[in-house]
């Protein structure tokens, strides 16, 4: 088959493209250049074509779109904190970027497979959340995804666009990124490695519903092989939801890391989880535990004692 992935050279991206190289497929990744999405990609970049680029471009696009019969739109920005700090650009890139890729499509009459997010939720009092739940985005990350969302939606009842929304909950796993603009597993993996104190924002009692990226790719390849989700909209999920209080635990006892508290972070949601039952019945099961999977993020990554 072949495959366009936007976004094919991050870190959900990375793994998807190798597994569907492995797989067989025919993969052209448009991706924005950097090292890491380099790196990301290294071992199968002889097998994929590359288009260095980003989705903002229209030209670009609607050049990468042809000839394929499946996009995969994962591209975004995605840190709520760099959100906080410059919103319009998100909305650029995470609602613009998607008009560009939907537009491609149309006129491509191309298949279309959407990563939305958890996020788009907000905070609900009601949990487990169901695909059909209100969307109340807290951020202006989250409401970016979430008009994204709401366009593909759109796009597939307006323009009959054969297109499939997902909305998984949190990632983890191989090549996460660290440091500023990362998250969570990856950076208390790296203060920990580096002997400084894990910080934990607010009182550490929010909780995520997590997922290895491995397992992600599961439901991706899952999605891709069937026929019939045209329209649907399937949450993606573990149940697994720690606090962060109990990863910084985790991986405090793990590594002999200390752990710091401070003030909670703007936009941030208290947390839930998803009614994942949808893609669970087309078969989706996912396999790596949440522990077992921080562990071998952490041996893999050096942090442990």
């Amino acid at each position: 088959m072949r495959i366009l992935i936007t976004g094919g050279a991050g870190f959900q991206g990375g793994h998807l493209t190798d597994r569907w190289v492995r797989a067989g497929h025919d993969i052209t990744i448009l991706n924005t250049y950097s090292s890491q999405a380099e790196r990301n990609i290294s071992a199968v970049a002889g097998d994929v074509r590359t288009v260095w680029g980003s989705v903002t471009d229209k030209e670009i696009v609607d050049k990468t779109v042809r000839g394929h019969d499946v996009v995969v739109h994962l591209a975004a920005l995605i840190n709520v904190d760099d959100s906080l700090e410059g919103p319009r650009s998100f909305v650029d890139v995470n609602v613009g970027g998607t008009v560009n890729v939907l537009e491609a499509a149309r006129r491509e009459s191309c298949r279309v497979i959407y990563a939305s997010s958890c996020e788009v939720y907000g905070h609900s009092e009601k949990s487990p959340v169901a695909e059909d739940a209100e969307i109340r985005p807290h951020s202006p990350y989250a409401a970016s995804k979430a008009g994204a969302d709401r366009l593909c939606f759109a796009y597939n009842k307006s323009y009959g666009l054969d297109l499939t929304i997902m909305r998984p909950c949190n990632v983890y796993g191989p090549h996460q990124k660290s440091g500023r603009g990362g998250a969570v597993i990856p950076i208390f993996a790296g203060l920990a490695a580096e002997g400084k104190p894990l910080r934990v924002f607010g009182d550490g009692s929010q909780q995520r519903e997590y997922i290895n990226v491995l397992d992600l790719v599961s439901a991706y390849d899952l999605v891709l092989r069937r026929n019939d989700l045209t329209g649907a909209v399937l949450n993606v999920g573990t149940g697994e939801t720690p606090s962060i209080n109990d990863i910084a635990t985790f991986i405090s006892e793990k590594t002999g890391a200390t752990i710091s508290h401070e003030p909670s972070r703007r936009g941030e949601v208290r947390g839930f989880s998803l009614n994942s039952s949808r893609i669970k019945e087309l078969g989706f099961a996912p396999e790596i535990a949440f522990w077992e999977g921080v562990e071998a993020y952490l041996d893999a990554n050096g942090s442990t004692t």
